[in-house]
C-alpha cells in the first residue's frame, strides 16, 4: 500500500506540472528557465502602468508554518507582530540576522490555522534550512508548499470588481487579507488596486481564465515594477544580510513593530530607531539607459569619494525608457544632488518621489 507522504508527494508533482503546463499553454516565454513575458514584452510593460494585468508570479516561494506553537515559534523570528495576522489582515515583516541585517522580507498571511510566508523564491532553501535550524523542540513544522498552491497577481482600475466577478469577493483595505473556499485574496499596496491570489493550482487555473478576459497575462518583472513604483523593498540573494530594516523604509511601510518582544537582531533594529543614526535610507530613482541596473549593485557621489554610496535593491525596465529602481542610498548624497550608477562616472540617477513620506531627518 503506498504511504501518505509518497501519495501527496506524486499529487503534488501532478499539480504543479498541471500549472506549469496551463501557464506554457497561455503563451509563456522563458528565459533560463523564468517566465519573463507573455509573447510582447514592450506592450505588457506598457499596459502594466495604466491597464488590468494578470502576472504570473512563480517569482516567489510560499512556505507554510503548521502546528500549534507556530504562532509563538514565528513571533519570535520575525521584525513585526505575528499575533496581529488574521484571516482578515496579512502583514510585511523582515528575518533578520543577530546583527539586525534583514535575510529576507516576506508577507505573512493566514488560511485557516496556517501561516503562510511569501517571499523571493531564490532565498527558499536558505531560508528554510536557517529557520528549521530555529525550531527545536518547538510543535511547529516548515515546509514548502509551491507545489500545493499556487500565487498570481491582478493589477489595474478595474481589478477589485474584476475579481468580485469572478471570485466573489475582493478586500477593500491594504494588507487585508480573505479566504473563501480554496481561494485567498490579499490587497497589497500598487499605483493602481492591486491583489495577489493563492489558490490550488486546479482552482487557480479556472480562476486565472476568467480574469484573462479582461485583463493582460504578463510576467513576474512587471509586478516587481510595481513593487518598485509602490516603494516596497525586496531582500535578493544579492542584497540578504545588507540592510538593517529602517534602510529600507518597512518601518515606514507598517513592516516593523518596536513594543513586540525580542528577535533576531531587535536590540540593534530598536537601538537605530530610538537614537536617530540612520545615515542611509531607501529611494526611488530612474536611469536612462539600455542596461539593467543589478541587485547589489553599487552607486557613487563626490560627497562619498573613494567609497560606495549606495546599493541598488532592485531595477526593472521603465515602460517608457531607461529603468525604474529602488535603491539604499546616504541621505547626504542623494540632498547633495548627484549621484551615479555604478561608478563614479556612470550613468546619473535622478531622485523620483516615493508613494508614502520619509520621517524627517531620516
Amino acid at each position: 500500500m503506498m504511504s501518505a507522504t509518497v501519495n501527496n508527494a506524486i499529487n503534488n508533482s501532478i499539480e504543479n506540472g498541471l500549472w506549469q503546463t496551463f501557464i506554457q499553454s497561455q503563451g509563456a516565454v522563458r528565459v533560463a528557465g523564468h517566465v519573463q513575458h507573455f509573447g510582447n514584452a514592450l506592450m505588457e510593460r506598457r499596459a502594466a502602468a495604466h491597464e488590468n494585468i494578470l502576472v504570473e508570479r512563480t517569482d516567489f516561494t510560499l512556505i507554510r508554518a503548521r502546528g500549534e506553537e507556530a504562532l509563538e515559534f514565528l513571533n519570535a523570528q520575525l521584525s513585526n507582530d505575528i499575533q496581529q495576522v488574521y484571516a482578515s489582515r496579512s502583514q510585511i515583516a523582515s528575518w533578520c540576522s543577530p546583527k539586525g541585517r534583514m535575510l529576507v522580507i516576506l508577507r505573512i498571511f493566514r488560511r485557516g490555522e496556517d501561516y503562510f510566508l511569501h517571499f523571493p523564491a531564490g532565498l527558499r532553501e536558505t531560508v528554510l534550512k536557517r529557520l528549521r535550524m530555529y525550531v527545536l523542540r518547538a510543535k511547529v513544522t516548515l515546509e514548502s508548499v509551491d507545489s500545493e498552491l499556487r500565487v498570481f497577481g491582478l493589477s489595474g482600475p478595474n481589478a477589485e470588481n474584476m475579481l468580485r466577478e469572478s471570485a466573489g469577493f475582493a478586500p477593500s483595505n491594504v494588507d487585508g487579507s480573505e479566504t473563501r473556499g480554496e481561494i485567498t485574496v490579499i490587497r497589497v499596496a500598487g499605483p493602481l488596486p492591486r491583489f495577489e491570489i493563492i489558490a490550488p493550482p486546479t482552482v487557480a487555473t479556472g480562476l486565472w481564465e476568467k480574469l484573462k478576459r479582461s485583463a493582460i497575462p504578463v510576467g513576474p518583472p512587471l509586478w516587481a515594477w510595481l513593487d518598485i513604483m509602490a516603494g516596497m523593498p525586496r531582500v535578493l540573494p544579492e542584497t540578504s544580510e545588507a540592510f538593517v530594516p529602517q534602510m529600507a523604509n518597512l518601518e515606514v511601510i507598517g513592516g516593523v513593530n518596536f513594543k513586540k518582544g525580542c528577535y533576531p537582531g531587535q536590540e540593534i533594529v530598536s537601538r537605530m530607531q530610538y537614537l536617530g543614526n540612520l545615515k542611509q535610507r531607501m529611494y526611488r530613482a530612474h536611469v536612462d539607459g539600455d542596461i539593467a541596473p543589478r541587485p547589489g549593485e553599487s552607486i557613487y557621489a563626490p560627497n562619498f569619494p573613494g567609497q560606495s554610496a549606495g546599493t541598488v535593491v532592485d531595477a526593472q525596465a521603465s515602460p517608457q525608457s531607461g529603468h525604474d529602481l529602488l535603491a539604499v542610498m546616504q541621505i547626504s548624497s542623494v540632498a547633495a544632488g548627484e549621484l551615479h550608477l555604478g561608478s563614479n562616472t556612470g550613468p546619473r540617477l535622478t531622485i523620483e518621489p516615493l508613494p508614502y513620506s520619509i520621517p524627517a531627518g531620516g
